[in-house]
């Protein structure tokens, strides 16, 4: 295998654990049928969009041809919607979570799109979550850089950036102590909390992470399941201190962190997005809502 392969490897590895576990059960059916009635939702929308519509005067079939073909403007169906629909009924891979935990987010996203979404992770569901939230902005944030120049052959329209970290899954238990370390909770300040050199804070971030306010944020990335893989402790961690940091009188942050089976997800995303906050779980996902700690000085790191 080349030198290039591994992060290949590791994603191969996983989506056929997927696809054995989808092949146990209903789940794949269940899924499928999930995302086409979603991105369907949009179509039903142009549809009574049109039948509101004043019907134009009669034409000849010239112009009708004529105003097919040049019409131009965006009446179309929206292009992350259509790549979406495209993309799920000609593949045969499905996205890593389930029907059930996909339900978390999408009636989220139901009440606050469009919106400013930011997910960990770009992978088979990235194409769903920008369909989702057409209209909004959604950014994926991902560790691979090989990754993402295969994604944007194929999803040329879905923002992605490359981050790094410098964790590693072994340092899990010594990153938990740093819950009670005054440099991790003392601000709701992700660029305070780096400079007092709190080894959770990410560093190197994309400017639109610190230039938009985030409504929903997604967990799921980076890798975490060999000993070696940066883990998700300074994507949770940042995750939530960028909810903390939310801007006053914009209401509270969505937060989703994915596969909290394990024990690393399990225990950050209750340390550091604080179980006072948890507002459900369903399967692997967990939902957060977070308040913006500007809101009121003093606020406590959890309630």
């Amino acid at each position: 295998m080349s030198s290039s392969s591994p992060m290949h490897a590791r994603k191969a590895i996983h989506l056929a654990s997927l696809r054995a576990r989808l092949a146990q059960g209903k789940g794949g059916l269940a899924l499928r049928l999930l995302l086409a009635a979603a991105l369907a939702g949009f179509l039903l929308v142009f549809a009574a969009r049109s039948l509101s519509s004043p019907s134009p005067p009669p034409s000849t079939s010239a112009s009708r041809r004529q105003e097919c073909g040049g019409g131009g403007g965006d009446k179309g169906l929206p292009l992350a919607v259509a790549e979406a629909l495209v993309h799920y009924t000609t593949s045969n891979t499905t996205p890593q979570q389930t029907a059930d935990e996909i339900g978390v987010s999408l009636r989220v996203l139901q009440r606050r799109a469009p919106c400013n979404f930011l997910v960990f992770g770009l992978g088979f569901d990235s194409p769903m979550w920008a369909a989702l939230n057409h209209g909004g902005r959604t950014v994926f944030l991902e560790e691979d850089a090989s990754w993402i120049a295969s994604v944007r052959s194929k999803h040329p329209s879905l923002e992605s950036y490359h981050v790094t970290y410098d964790t590693v899954l072994t340092d899990a238990d010594a990153l938990l102590e740093l819950r009670d370390h005054p440099a991790c909770v003392a601000q709701p300040d992700l660029a305070s909390a780096a400079e007092a050199s709190c080894r959770l804070a990410l560093r190197g971030l994309p400017l639109v992470f610190h230039e938009l306010e985030w409504d929903l944020i997604m967990v799921d990335a980076p890798t975490g399941w060999t000993p070696q893989s940066p883990g998700r402790m300074g994507a949770i961690y940042t995750a939530g201190m960028a909810a903390r940091a939310r801007r006053p009188g914009d209401g509270p942050t969505d937060v989703f962190v994915h596969d909290v089976d394990r024990p690393v997800e399990d225990a950050f995303s209750k340390a550091f997005l604080c179980e006072g906050y948890l507002a459900e779980q369903v399967g692997r996902i967990r939902h957060f809502v977070i308040p913006s700690h500007r809101e009121k000085d003093g606020t406590p790191f959890c309630p």
